[in-house]
């Protein structure tokens, strides 16, 4: 029983050289974002509605993205595990596509719409909000942010064929480039440092865009010098030729996980504006106890997406049971981690959040989502995993059913339920929070019945 579950020193090495690299970007650049979050904080708490009201809407967009290259990903895994350098050109020749189509419909609608989608989340709750001053700021900022969609969702297609042909390294490093960008001109352009102007939000928004571009510009570098070993580049743009049938395969697989992002997304950002009907003081609140979760998460985030790598690449050689063994025992590995790590978090979360310079009222608030999410940290683990291990073999139907699913009919209705219903927001975080065990039981049923192990290249 013990050995269905634990592996051996040799699989905890290859999991670690995969996941480390993953696990090691994800808490710098969440390092960075809470450090970032801190110095927007301390313009005031309506400068920090506005970056985190914008942040919220760019969310649903970088999950697009996230969602369309990861469904093409599936298929570059397995061609990796197959050594075809012609398939995976084909898959990278429909992640540009993906991400030139998402990218301008997202600066489209954020460009005409952006009174509409920041008002969502703005109401006459607490009297002691000024609300018109917090969508000026967003606004500002979100003008200036729109600039580096593009060259965010172009480095995202070549960071993902990266890690989906065993090189997780080098996507790590160009993330550490762009994070220390942005913390660093975030200091400078925030509060007018090193003989820059003092910009607040804009500065912010700046600071971000340069970051982006740095990230592009470090991947794209990397790759060029580097063709020789990465067979698969040469040639790769010279035309937009995709066969049809693998064009239709893709496009019946990666299509769910495209819109599973956006619904889960939109999703998320809906439960925002649930949580909004609270008060401004609950969207400064959300903002910080989010960016300090975020960066405690990444651990099973990162093994979650370890998994997808791992089992993509055993099913693409037709080692079933191989696959079948590592997520098993990858799941078992996050569900301990997130544990441990939850239970550090919430002992340290007050010594975090007293270096927020908002209004102690939010302060407080964020404190306690903190603490609900530390205990809730195991639930979301096996969700993740689950996730994962069921979209590496193509079930991308019913991931999004899964994910989507739950999500829309039942954390974003009973999110406002129970607002309606009169409840406090210290009541309603916990029970939306806590609802995860719906996805939980739903995915080891599913992981259970062996429904995602397939070759589907």
């Amino acid at each position: 029983m013990k050995s269905k579950y634990i592996g051996d020193r040799t699989f905890y090495m290859m999991v670690m050289a995969v996941a480390l690299p993953i696990m090691l970007q994800n808490f710098i650049t969440n390092l960075v974002n809470m450090l970032d979050n801190m110095m927007v904080g301390a313009l005031g708490t309506e400068q920090m509605s506005g970056v985190s009201i914008v942040n919220q809407l760019v969310f649903v967009y970088n999950l697009c993205i996230f969602g369309g290259l990861s469904g093409i990903g599936i298929f570059t895994s397995q061609y990796y595990g197959k050594n075809d350098n012609e398939g995976i050109r084909y898959t990278l020749r429909m992640k540009l596509i993906t991400a030139v189509v998402v990218s301008i419909s997202a600066i489209a609608l954020f460009s005409f719409c952006d009174d509409f989608y920041i008002n969502l989340f703005l109401h006459e709750v607490d009297e002691r909000a000024d609300l018109a001053l917090t969508l000026s700021f967003a606004k500002e900022y979100l003008r200036v942010i729109i600039i580096g969609l593009l060259p965010f969702a172009f480095s995202q297609m070549l960071a993902s064929t990266l890690r989906e042909t065993g090189n997780t390294l080098t996507p790590m490093m160009a993330a550490l480039a762009a994070v220390i960008t942005n913390g660093v001109f975030n200091y400078f352009l925030i509060f007018g440092k090193a003989g820059f102007p003092a910009m607040g939000v804009k500065g912010a928004a700046i600071a971000t865009v340069m970051s982006k571009f740095v990230e592009l510009f470090t991947v794209a570098v990397y790759i060029v010098v580097k063709r020789k070993q990465y067979v698969y580049i040469n040639g790769a743009f010279r035309s937009l030729k995709i066969p049809g049938k693998l064009f239709l395969s893709v496009l019946a697989k990666g299509s769910p996980l495209l819109v599973n992002e956006f619904l889960w997304s939109a999703g998320m950002t809906t439960l925002s504006i649930a949580y909004s009907l609270h008060g401004i003081s609950v969207v400064a609140a959300c903002s910080i106890a989010f960016s300090v979760t975020n960066l405690f998460n990444i651990a099973f985030i990162s093994l979650g997406t370890s998994i997808g790598i791992i089992t993509g690449k055993s099913l693409g050689a037709g080692r079933h049971e191989e696959a079948m063994d590592n997520a098993r025992k990858m799941m078992a590995l996050s569900v301990s981690v997130s544990t441990v790590i939850g239970i550090i978090l919430y002992f340290i979360a007050g010594g975090i959040t007293v270096f927020y310079k908002t209004s102690e009222e939010s302060k407080e608030l964020a404190l306690y989502f903190i603490r609900v999410c530390s205990f809730a940290m195991p639930l979301h683990a096996i969700a993740n995993a689950s996730y994962f291990t069921l979209r590496s073999g193509g079930k991308t139907l019913v991931t999004f059913a899964f994910d989507s699913g739950v999500m829309w009919i039942v954390s974003v209705p009973l999110a406002f339920l129970l607002y309606a219903g009169g409840l406090n927001i210290k009541v309603v975080f916990p029970i939306i929070q806590f609802s995860e065990i719906i996805k939980v039981i739903i995915g080891l049923t599913l992981i259970k019945k062996r429904v995602w192990v397939r070759t589907i290249v």
